[in-house]
């Protein structure tokens, strides 16, 4: 591998050959918009998984795989005269600078605020100031493109569980919302008796539906809680495997093959590994 450092320009210069009708990767020229999108998304979940593992060693390539997700999109623009690169760092600095002027005060990158250190700065102020200049540019963004609702611009294509939490909290930033954490608990029993009311009357369909209701009141008591509803549902996920593998552990070791176990004998390894995690 060579010794010389690589930088943006670079990476930039990469990109730009591996789309040369000419002389690039057959597979890079034949990409599009669309169908680099999936790649996005799993590029970003493998940066998540690598922080939550806590893979310090694996993250530089993963978020450089985030990173060239957007490279490929600027390319594309560029390819078509839309914009490039530099437009998209330029768009984001600024619009930075405009969300943090307790830090640029002047709201340039040379100002800088006198007096008052990082920690001495209220965080919830922070926060509420933060969501107003956000709201602001909703609004900017509203009156060019005919936005007619709060939600317009939450992403359709989100997973489903952040998607649930963004809608909630926009509906409950402007007031629809219970008062306490109780209201949300109440609405998770409601919603579950209504699932089981629905199998007692054998419609499944109608069970489906209210499956659906019960995971976004659940994902309201994660809003409510401060918690990330994917997060919490991936650190579950984790738990799961793990267990799952101990209990496949323990019955190899029994001999027995897992098919032939039955539920009480896989129960019993189940809540073995758990009191294990506990010890």
């Amino acid at each position: 591998m060579s010794e010389r450092h690589f930088d943006l320009d670079d990476l930039l210069t990469l990109m730009a050959v591996l789309r040369d009708p000419e002389q690039g990767c057959p597979w890079d020229v034949k990409q599009h918009w669309d169908s680099i999108v999936p790649h996005t998304l799993e590029e970003a979940y493998e940066v998540a998984d690598a922080i939550e593992r806590r893979a310090w060693d694996e993250l530089p390539g993963e978020l450089g795989d985030l990173l060239f997700q957007v490279v490929y999109y600027s390319q594309f623009a560029a390819e078509e005269g839309r914009f490039d690169f530099h437009e998209v760092v330029h768009v984001l600095t600024a619009k930075m600078l405009h969300r943090h002027p307790h830090v640029f005060p002047d709201g340039t990158l040379s100002s800088r605020r006198e007096g008052v250190s990082a920690a001495e700065v209220e965080t919830q102020q922070v926060h509420s100031r933060w969501e107003s200049l956000k709201a602001e540019e909703r609004d900017a963004r509203a009156e060019d493109a005919a936005v007619t609702s709060v939600l317009d611009d939450v992403p359709r294509n989100l997973p489903a569980l952040s998607r649930a939490a963004k809608l909630s909290k926009r509906a409950a930033r402007v007031g629809f919302d219970w008062p306490d954490t109780r209201g949300v608990i109440a609405k998770l029993r409601e919603e579950l008796a209504e699932v089981e009311e629905a199998l007692a009357e054998d419609d499944h369909d109608h069970a489906r539906e209210e499956v659906g209701d019960l995971l976004f009141a659940a994902v309201n008591l994660a809003r409510t809680l401060d918690a990330d509803p994917e997060r919490c549902l991936r650190v579950t996920n984790g738990k799961f495997e793990r267990r799952f593998r101990q209990v496949e552990a323990a019955l190899d070791d029994e001999g027995v093959p897992l098919a032939e176990a039955g539920l009480e004998r896989m129960e019993r390894h189940w809540q073995a590994a758990k009191r294990q995690e506990k010890t």
